[in-house]
């Protein structure tokens, strides 16, 4: 009876520890929008002006439904705030599960952590000051010229997050790797063996997450392909600590 008394307690007290997690994660998220808000149709400006700069002169971005104007800011407003909050929700993650891991674990995840944030991070402005600008242009400038390019601003909004969450995916490719050997799934030996038909898989990805010009595809798949380079000698510096699980 007490062990099943003590292990209820402990369920009991890990669910209101993640309450709370979830709650701070939640409030910050909040905390950033509300003050974000007002700011919401300079945001989206900032964000359209890839586009706005390579469109026709005298043209403008169109609102179909009539509460797109008032909608999509906010959507953006939101989306954007949930990127800024990312460390502070990781923080919050990892004050819940930190006391159940090894320090060797942790020893490992901190770094882990922190590069694979900012890769995120880097893949985002990748997205959108190298990716965003040329995808713009080509799609304006391979339009018939009896065309005239007036983007909605909500397909718009959908394409630019799309094409965001890919990016910063796509540049979580060390950390990746890292978890894969670190959990015995392969190995560096047997990546660096892959490497032609790892290759061809990026290109791949490339072309699927790019327009369809040949630059942005060479372009990403050789980031992609730098990072994966990067995964492997991260891999191999810790699987040279020999991990240890040990307290």
């Amino acid at each position: 009876m007490l062990i099943n008394e003590n292990n209820t307690q402990s369920i009991i007290f890990h669910i209101i520890e993640l309450r709370k997690s979830l709650l701070r994660c939640i409030m910050t998220v909040l905390i950033i929008f509300c003050i974000l808000l007002y700011f919401a149709n300079d945001i989206y400006n900032i964000i359209a002006m890839p586009l706005i700069s390579y469109m026709p002169s005298g043209t403008n971005m169109l609102a179909i439904n009539i509460t797109s104007p008032f909608i999509v800011p906010i959507k953006l407003t939101f989306f954007i705030s949930l990127i800024i909050a990312i460390p502070i929700i990781i923080y919050q993650i990892w004050v819940f599960i930190a006391p159940g891991l090894y320090t060797n674990e942790r020893n490992v995840l901190i770094p882990i952590i922190i590069i694979g944030t900012s890769l995120f991070y880097l893949g985002l402005f990748v997205a959108y000051f190298i990716i965003l600008p040329m995808s713009s242009k080509f799609f304006i400038h391979t339009a018939p010229k009896q065309i005239t390019v007036a983007t909605d601003i909500a397909n718009y909004l959908d394409f630019v997050i799309n094409l965001f969450i890919s990016f910063g995916i796509a540049f979580e490719t060390p950390i990746i790797i890292v978890l894969l050997c670190w959990t015995g799934l392969t190995n560096c030996s047997s990546l660096k063996k892959q490497r032609p038909y790892i290759l061809i898989i990026l290109l791949i990805i490339a072309t699927l997450l790019t327009p369809p010009d040949i630059f942005s595809q060479i372009l990403l798949t050789t980031l992609m392909y730098c990072l994966f380079e990067f995964g492997i000698l991260f891999s191999s510096y810790f699987l040279k600590k020999n991990i240890i699980v040990t307290k």
